[in-house]
């Protein structure tokens, strides 16, 4: 009995004696549906095919064979609702065996009346006993027989076929399928894979029709959203090619030696478990993106460590339930007058699977108990615990693992039953026309069709493609067994994906040809457009986000260093208050004025004495003063400069150390005056010789200076940036150089004359002589500011310090020259503070050099009445001699 059971599956798919023995299920009906499903994946020996004889199918198909299934329940609830009144469905399927050829000689079986097919010149008229077909499963057979479904107009609709090409109307007007186009699936499958960032990726896909276009597709949405492709590889789609283990083997290569941690399959499910089977060999583990085709596919999962392959997302078709189809699927059986050989078949592989059924095909595997399992090598771990005394009446759960891949099968035969009431006219009781109408009617009234569902409204666009958008799935992967969870979706008139990361699980890797750029740094790209190279942003330039391929520009009073990831104000640079160096400034400049104050004291107390008189009586306070304002014009190079103490600090130095070097002129005139040797020259001298004249001329002429400066080209705020640095100088910009030159030179020339005029009267005698002081400080004058202007140029940035310091020094320069060591005598030599001794000194001085005329004037000129009563008494010393 056994080997007749095994005879008569044989006889099943190598026999064409008759019609049901090649397609394989029949259930007669007053409208017929046509259904192609691969229910065997495999056709023996098609590589070496000389002779156009029988087709040998091997390896059958759990969810080609479900999906069939889905379709039979559909037909058989429709035709006891009353959605058809009066009309029954019945169903003619055959099997394609996953080959475009053996489904062409199926669609010539569907075509035909009685086992033969009439050419005409129109099939207007014609009625072919099929009015629609169901299917196919692969895009390439549903390319192969949809010019055939054309020539009928006959309604093609299938629930899985994907292929962009097969949207053309013009090439395929009688093609409808229940699922999107492959252009919204690559495009999906793009999106998901840059919302996770991957932009480095491998593809892979069948050597058909099918597998090309889906590659080419998903390689050009790729690339609008800056994803590259590590490498392209097809695998024959055959799966009995005779050189498909080397072609596996130079895919899996391809795939461990590639740093792409992402690889997306456009590929059939059976291919897919000969690739995993030679990636878990070498222990590769990858993230893979499924298409439609294996996505959901239990065969896969079932695998075993299917777990070690690595992560597993993919896109489905919008998943929904069945009514009923579980209670179906637990008491598979044919129904009353419908002859099924699949389901025959499954239940003998399922439940009688012994050594001599071995021989013809390998058995379905589960891990339920009682099932047969059996190792790739065909040896059963125990023949005889799977042989059923009846098979045909053994169920079990096996089935119920593919149900979710069944639904759009169930929505095709639907949309067959909603254009068949509109076309018949059925209310809910009775049809009003009869069911002899061509199948071109039925199209036209199919491509109309609308109507709702659990998720929704379905209908087709005007390329016949469903409106409906994609599941995202991932495998969740645990104990020997895989789930698919949805964790997003796709829709169709929505740009971009919805992923909830939550539910998944795993660890996202990363898959990039380059490291991200992190901000601050920018791409270089080399060659391909994913490799690249990060690159400091130059200053003045940043970049706030990963990845940036332009740095963006500072805009305003900002700036950035190397590298930066934002702009920030510049520094502001200039001599600060709480800077150290100024605070020494101030504390000098405050001791300075200080110290003028105090000499100012001490000359008012002793200002009758002779000692004063010397020094220049009331000339003094006006050297204190002027002192105390170059002291005061120190604070104005501290601190943030503006408009205002820019234009004021120059002129106050200038003129205020113009007055005092001009009284320093006035002594050191005095001085000449008082003890060369008298002579007409030194009379008409003597003329000129009025010190306060002198002193505003000297002055004025400053302020002159400082004037036209001002008016001309007046110092400004200058703020002064490098692109090195984050700094900004602020500091006074003298204008016209000329100006500020004019105004120095003015006062070294000044200087240089109390410097000529005491190095001659470097003789005089030294009681009261104070050119040897007026010498000391205009050489130190002079060499500070000599020094000073090399230093003002090159030290750009610390300009208004180099001439604080200048200032400083010019001043106590003066003061301890000129004011302290009369300070000293008044304090310390009171014995020599006194007329008297002056007297002395004098009578020895001119007695020795001077003649008593000069002697006279210079009693006169450096002590004024004093000195008058000291001439009084030369000269009668002068009637002694």
């Amino acid at each position: 009995m056994l080997v007749l059971g095994c005879a008569l599956l044989v006889n099943l798919v190598t026999s064409c004696d008759y019609p049901i023995d090649v397609c394989g299920a029949f259930a007669p009906g007053d409208v017929i549906i046509g259904g192609l499903y691969p229910c065997h994946s495999n056709v023996g020996n098609i590589g070496n095919r000389t002779q156009p004889d029988n087709f040998q199918c091997s390896e059958f198909g759990i969810r080609a064979f479900v999906r069939m299934l889905a379709m039979i329940h559909t037909i058989e609830t429709i035709n006891e609702s009353n959605l058809l009144p009066g009309i029954k469905l019945g169903y003619m399927i055959c099997d394609t065996c996953a080959d475009a050829t053996k489904a062409i000689q199926s669609t010539e079986l569907l075509l035909s009346n009685n086992g033969s097919k009439e050419v005409k010149c129109s099939y207007t008229r014609s009625v072919p006993t099929v009015k629609a077909v169901i299917g196919a499963q692969y895009s390439e057979v549903s390319i192969a027989v949809a010019k055939l479904f054309n020539l009928h107009l006959i309604p093609q609709i299938s629930p899985t076929s994907s292929a962009s090409i097969l949207s053309d109307k013009v090439r395929y007007p009688s093609f409808l399928r229940t699922i999107p186009s492959d252009v919204h699936q690559t495009k999906a499958l793009a999106e998901l894979v840059a919302r996770f960032k991957w932009n480095w990726v491998g593809v892979i896909a069948n050597d058909d029709d099918y597998g090309k276009s889906a590659l080419q597709s998903f390689v050009a949405n790729a690339e609008q959203l800056g994803i590259c492709i590590a490498f392209q590889e097809l695998i024959p789609a055959y799966i009995g090619h005779g050189d498909i283990s080397n072609n596996i083997k130079t895919v899996a290569n391809k795939i461990q030696n590639s740093s792409a941690n992402v690889i997306v399959a456009f590929l059939k499910s059976e291919l897919i478990i000969k690739l995993f089977t030679e990636l878990l060999e070498r222990n590769v583990s990858k993230t893979w993106i499924a298409s439609d085709s294996w996505s959901a596919a239990r065969d896969v999962a079932s695998m075993h460590n299917i777990d070690k392959v690595g992560n597993i997302f993919g896109v489905s078709f919008k998943l929904g339930h069945i009514p009923g189809f579980e209670e179906y699927l637990k008491n598979l059986r044919p129904g009353p007058t419908a002859t099924n050989k699949f389901i025959e078949e499954y239940k003998r592989l399922r439940f009688e699977c012994t050594k001599e059924f071995v021989n013809y095909t390998k058995c379905v595997s589960a891990s339920s108990e009682g099932a047969c399992n059996l190792t790739e090598s065909l040896k059963l771990k125990s023949p005889m615990a799977c042989n059923y005394t009846d098979p045909s009446s053994a169920n079990d759960d096996l089935l119920f693992e593919n149900i979710d891949v069944t639904y759009s099968s169930h929505i095709a035969v639907r949309v067959v039953a909603h254009a068949l009431r509109n076309l018949l006219k059925c209310n809910d009781t009775a049809c009003e026309r009869h069911v002899d109408f061509p199948p071109w009617q039925l199209l036209k009234e199919i491509k109309e069709v609308n109507f709702s569902q659990d998720d929704g409204p379905f209908y087709f666009d005007k390329n016949g493609d469903s409106a409906n958008g994609y599941d995202f799935i991932y495998w969740v992967t645990g104990n020997g067994h895989s789930k698919f969870k949805v964790v997003g979706i796709y829709k169709l008139n929505k740009p971009g994906v919805e992923v909830d990361e939550s539910l998944i699980t795993g660890v996202i890797p990363e898959s990039k040809c380059s490291e991200s750029c992190k901000p601050g740094t920018i791409k270089k790209v080399s060659n391909i457009s994913c490799c690249y190279s990060c690159i400091d942003c130059s200053e003045g330039t940043y970049s706030d986000k990963w990845d940036m391929v332009d740095c963006l520009s500072c805009s305003g009073k900002t700036w950035s260093q190397k590298g930066a990831t934002q702009c920030r104000n510049k520094t502001e640079m200039y001599l600060h208050w709480d800077e150290g160096y100024a605070i020494v400034l101030v504390t000098f400049g405050s001791l300075g004025i200080v110290l003028l104050f105090i000499i100012a004291v001490i000359y008012t107390v002793n200002l009758k004495t002779p000692a004063v008189k010397a020094a220049g009586g009331n000339l003094c306070y006006l050297i204190v003063g002027s002192l105390m304002l170059s002291f005061c014009s120190i604070g104005l190079f501290i601190g943030k400069p503006n408009q205002y103490t820019c234009q004021i600090r120059q002129p106050l130095y200038g003129i205020s150390f113009t007055i005092c070097v001009s009284c320093i002129l006035v002594k050191s005139f005095r001085t000449i005056l008082a003890f060369k040797r008298y002579s007409q020259v030194q009379a008409k001298l003597k003329k000129i010789y009025k010190p306060f004249l002198i002193i505003l001329f000297c002055a004025v002429m400053q302020g002159v200076i400082c004037t036209m400066w001002l008016i001309f080209d007046s110092p400004q705020v200058e703020e002064r940036s490098t692109n090195q640095t984050m700094e900004v100088l602020i500091q006074c910009s003298e204008g016209s150089n000329v100006g500020f030159g004019i105004m120095l030179s003015y006062i070294g020339l000044l200087a240089f004359i109390c410097f000529v005029l005491a190095f001659k009267g470097r003789k005089i005698p030294h009681t009261y002589n104070e050119t040897g002081y007026i010498i000391f400080s205009m050489l130190v004058y002079l060499f500070v500011w000599v020094c000073f202007i090399p230093i003002y140029v090159n030290k750009s940035e610390q300009r208004s310090a180099v001439q604080a310091s200048a200032i400083l020094a010019s001043d106590y320069g003066i003061i301890c020259c000129h004011l302290i060591p009369k300070c000293y005598i008044m304090l310390f030599k009171k014995e020599a503070n006194n007329e008297q001794r002056y007297m002395d000194k004098l009578r020895q001085s001119t007695g020795s050099v001077f003649s008593v005329e000069s002697a006279m004037a210079t009693a006169k000129i450096l002590l004024g009445d004093r000195g008058q009563r000291c001439n009084d008494t030369l000269r009668k010393r002068r009637g002694s001699w």
